[in-house]
């Protein structure tokens, strides 16, 4: 149920309304291709922030039994971000790249502390099906939302919002800003599932430690033995390294889809519409992605995304239509949320689950990082001169590199070596 909640602030403020509120609002004024490529800055800001953060808050959510209580402080801080997007006016760029960075750090912090969960209630055989049924139901919760959002977008008048002509700047503005609102209540109020009925896994104490140690000095001891001990787990370090390369790729497509087909002509209505077909087509795609990998692996489905992933940044240079926006959503939604879901549980399979909070805080160290450099190669591709479609194709480079190195990893001693370090799937429920 939190893929279920967190999806609305992705679907909504990341992929969807906020993007296009962004350009066509908040940067009102400023020089063409710029509203994308200042989002593309605050995007990496936001990473850049959530990466510094994480290893630490990992080691001493572990530390402390306190995952939960790190997801709830992330999500109440994204929530409130969102809550705040509704006071935005026109020409408010700092405002409004302030607020969706915050928001970002919300988002991206609690899925670190919440994908520590999955080892703790899914055995080895299980975390595949438990992962990508989340995703399915992520994308059934954002759809959802995101299509009540569209739905008061499109048509106002039958919400009794203002409508028609001879509205000021807020009123034509009001539906968009209550969609920022609307993901807020649904992000909290959806997210007390996994609060009230997801067990927090028990403080374990490694080697050295003592009780009572300073909960400040505990993390960074353990931070530093986790450094050191990644060198014992070969292949999952290596995926770390793919995940870092192919992901940036993907996070950018998922952040500055619409931005870009803002910028390009294709209309409001159009990009929402085709997003929210990324939701539904993504329910049963990443069901099938679960499935295809009990038939080929994991690895292999993986591999099959991107190379969709690559056709797809390919396509989009090309693209000049509503239709063909529509085409490669479809596409998108094949391939996103198995593509990101299996890489969290083969990451999940290759770690000691009494470990999970140390390594999936790399884990969210590596996925954060990784939605630095696409952005910045955007904005920086527009700075030199360039435009927004060689910014977009440009993305191609990530899909082929992670290929390459996700070729390299041997997920069965990944998880040999796992097991080795004392993993236990007979005592977890």
């Amino acid at each position: 149920m939190y893929d279920w909640a967190v999806s609305s602030m992705q679907t909504t403020i990341m992929a969807a309304v906020f993007p296009i509120f962004f350009v066509k609002v908040a940067s009102a004024g400023l020089p063409p291709g710029q509203g994308a490529a200042t989002l593309a800055v605050a995007n990496a800001m936001a990473t850049i922030v959530i990466t510094l953060l994480a290893p630490v808050l990992g080691a001493l959510a572990d530390h402390s039994a306190a995952k939960k209580r790190f997801l709830l402080a992330f999500v109440v801080l994204g929530a409130t971000a969102c809550a705040g997007m509704f006071a935005i006016d026109r020409g408010e760029v700092r405002l409004a790249s302030w607020l969706y960075a915050l928001a970002m750090i919300g988002a991206q912090g609690s899925m670190a502390f919440y994908g520590a969960l999955l080892p703790h209630i899914a055995r080895d055989e299980e975390m595949d099906r438990v992962s990508t049924a989340g995703y399915a139901i992520g994308y059934l919760g954002g759809g959802v939302l995101l299509a009540f959002n569209l739905w008061w977008i499109q048509s106002p008048a039958t919400f009794g919002l203002p409508h028609g002509t001879g509205m000021s700047a807020r009123e034509a503005t009001l539906p968009a800003r209550l969609a920022f609102v609307s993901v807020a209540a649904w992000w909290l109020l959806f997210s007390v599932p996994v609060l009230r009925h997801v067990p927090e896994p028990p403080a374990r104490l490694e080697a050295g430690e003592r009780p009572g140690q300073s909960v400040f000095v505990a993390p960074f001891v353990r931070l530093r033995n986790t450094l050191h001990e990644l060198r014992g787990f070969r292949h999952a370090f290596l995926l770390l390294l793919a995940f870092l390369v192919y992901n940036d790729g993907i996070s950018t497509i998922i952040k500055l889809a619409t931005a870009y087909g803002t910028e390009i002509g294709i209309p409001q209505g159009s990009l929402i519409a085709a997003i929210l077909v990324v939701q539904f087509v993504g329910i049963p795609c990443s069901i099938g992605f679960g499935a295809l990998a009990s038939r080929i692996g994991a690895k292999r489905a993986v591999m099959l995304g991107l190379c969709v992933y690559t056709v797809i940044a390919g396509l989009a240079y090309f693209m000049r239509t509503s239709a063909h926006f529509m085409m490669l959503a479809l596409l998108v939604g094949t391939v996103q949320g198995g593509t990101q879901a299996l890489s969290r549980s083969l990451f999940a399979a290759m770690t000691p689950p009494e470990r999970s909070g140390e390594f999936f805080g790399f884990y969210g160290v590596f996925e954060k990082f990784s939605g630095i450099f696409g952005p910045l190669l955007y904005a920086g591709t527009v700075a030199l001169g360039g435009t927004s479609r060689t910014a977009i194709l440009s993305v191609v480079v990530f899909f082929v590199a992670g290929l390459a190195l996700l070729a390299r990893v041997d997920v069965a001693a990944g998880v040999a070596a796992a097991r080795a370090a004392g993993r236990d799937p007979g005592a977890r429920g």
